[in-house]
């Protein structure tokens, strides 16, 4: 078994019950989308970036918004465009004729939360400047490295169904992101509900983020992220979580498997699903509940299965029957 310092029950205690006012805020403008909230709060957690696939107005970007909030977190969107530059996203340094000084004007990457909405909209070269910042949470301008507030977390969008126009995220980029989150159409209760709330007294479309309170500050997440680290994880947990991800290798549903990142990240994830059910420790289920979020932008399924009609999450469904889950 792999442990590190005992984890205080007073601690382990008070990290849960953040963690549920934290969820319990954004529940203030979230209708529904449990998986999504989930995934959210498990990339925030395990200090890891998520990837949100969706079709426009199911409120990818509101969700980010009350998440940041809710931890005093500084927040920025930037809309990927065909024309955007990387120093559009890094920044950039101008002189100042009045000091007649070369001056750093950072960009909007500098915050802790970014949404970068419809990723797969700008070109490489863009997306190429994102994956260091994604990798190395730093920016350089002009051969100077400034390090980004923590937590930084990157949210980035795409649409899963209009691809015109588009530059899909390479291998490299995608294997960057923890987590692929998939955001879908609300159920009917859950559609009536949205509906009533932005009706009612309500200008418009949006929903407002300001019925939303602060309940953590930024240390407070980098604390909660710490001791994330420290929980337990068997040995036979870790065995397990290799073996799903080696099990998409040698696959004949899969032309491209999970390299060992995937690894890691099922066992990232699934400690910080155990700190926010109150555990101290992992469990196979805490990885089967990650997995699909982990491993679907890692693999690529056979051309044969895909005119079938299957996708990523069928192939990974058959993964997890396959592989046996040890007992504890």
């Amino acid at each position: 078994m792999s442990q590190s310092q005992e984890i205080n029950p007073v601690e382990l205690e008070a990290a849960a019950s953040a963690i549920a006012s934290v969820v319990s805020e954004v529940r203030k403008v979230v209708v529904g989308q449990h998986e999504i909230i989930q995934d959210a709060l498990t990339g925030l957690v395990s200090g890891g970036h998520v990837l949100v696939e969706g079709v426009p107005g199911l409120g990818k970007t509101l969700l980010v918004k009350a998440l940041a909030r809710t931890v005093g977190g500084q927040f920025a969107r930037i809309q990927f465009t065909p024309d955007l530059m990387p120093s559009d996203v890094t920044g950039h340094t101008l002189y100042d004729p009045s000091s007649g000084r070369f001056a750093t004007r950072k960009g909007p990457i500098f915050a802790h939360f970014v949404i970068a909405d419809e990723i797969n909209r700008a070109p490489a070269k863009t997306q190429a400047a994102l994956l260091e910042v994604m990798q190395e949470a730093q920016v350089t301008i002009e051969g100077e490295a400034h390090v980004l507030p923590q937590p930084f977390m990157v949210f980035a969008t795409q649409n899963p169904i209009e691809h015109e126009g588009t530059y899909p995220l390479p291998d490299a980029q995608l294997d960057r992101f923890l987590l692929n989150a998939r955001i879908d159409y609300p159920s009917a209760d859950e559609e009536l509900q949205l509906t009533r709330q932005v009706t009612t007294a309500t200008v418009g479309d949006r929903l407002s983020v300001d019925v939303v309170a602060a309940v953590i500050d930024p240390l407070q997440v980098a604390r909660l992220q710490a001791l994330a680290a420290r929980l337990v994880v068997d040995d036979n947990v870790l065995d397990y979580a290799v073996r799903l991800a080696r099990g998409t290798r040698d696959n004949a549903a899969l032309s491209r498997g999970a390299g060992p990142r995937a690894s890691i990240a099922l066992v990232r994830a699934a400690r910080a699903r155990a700190l926010m059910a109150g555990r101290a420790f992992a469990t196979p289920d805490d990885v089967k509940s990650v997995a699909p979020s982990v491993l679907r932008h890692r693999i690529s399924v056979a051309p044969e299965l895909e005119i079938e009609g299957r996708g990523a999450d069928s192939v990974i469904s058959d993964l997890l029957a396959q592989v046996q889950a040890p007992r504890l």
